[in-house]
């Protein structure tokens, strides 16, 4: 009987490992603070010097959406429109800003010995154990 991902490693090791994994990435990932500097005013990209805002990326958007209801064929305002749309999209991804919350060392240690621990559990389930018991023998006898 084959056990985790048609091996014959530990089922065990399998789920224990997965279940360390879920819980210590689910406690990294709740200890990160995401917070956004976006708005109107707020200076998305630089240009040669100029700071283009929020604001500044909208004019194209609504210009490109105005000629899309004026002439649906229009492929400069479907390009202008899309490109306004994507600019506006990145802007507000990339002024995310993502912390890690304060916190005692030992949780910081506790939160990655779950997370990395359960890892090296889950992938080492995942490797043959026969192939593992031939190793440590030839090892053993050398």
């Amino acid at each position: 009987m084959n056990g985790a991902g048609g091996t014959s490693g530990g089922t065990g090791q399998f789920f224990l490992g997965l279940i360390l994994m879920c819980g210590g990435f689910y406690l990294l990932l709740n200890s990160v603070e995401v917070s956004s500097s976006f708005g109107l005013g707020t200076r998305l990209f630089g240009v040669g010097g100029y700071g283009i805002t929020g604001g500044i990326v909208l004019i194209p958007l609504v210009i490109g959406i105005a000629m899309i209801f004026y002439d649906a064929r229009s492929a400069f305002g479907w390009l202008l429109a899309v490109g306004a749309f994507a600019a506006l999209v990145f802007g507000v991804i990339a002024s995310v800003n993502m912390a890690l919350r304060t916190m005692p060392a030992f949780e910081l240690i506790c939160i990655l010995a779950l997370a990395f621990g359960g890892l090296g559990l889950f992938l080492r389930s995942l490797r043959s154990a026969a192939r593992d018991e031939a190793a440590a023998a030839g090892r053993v006898r050398s």
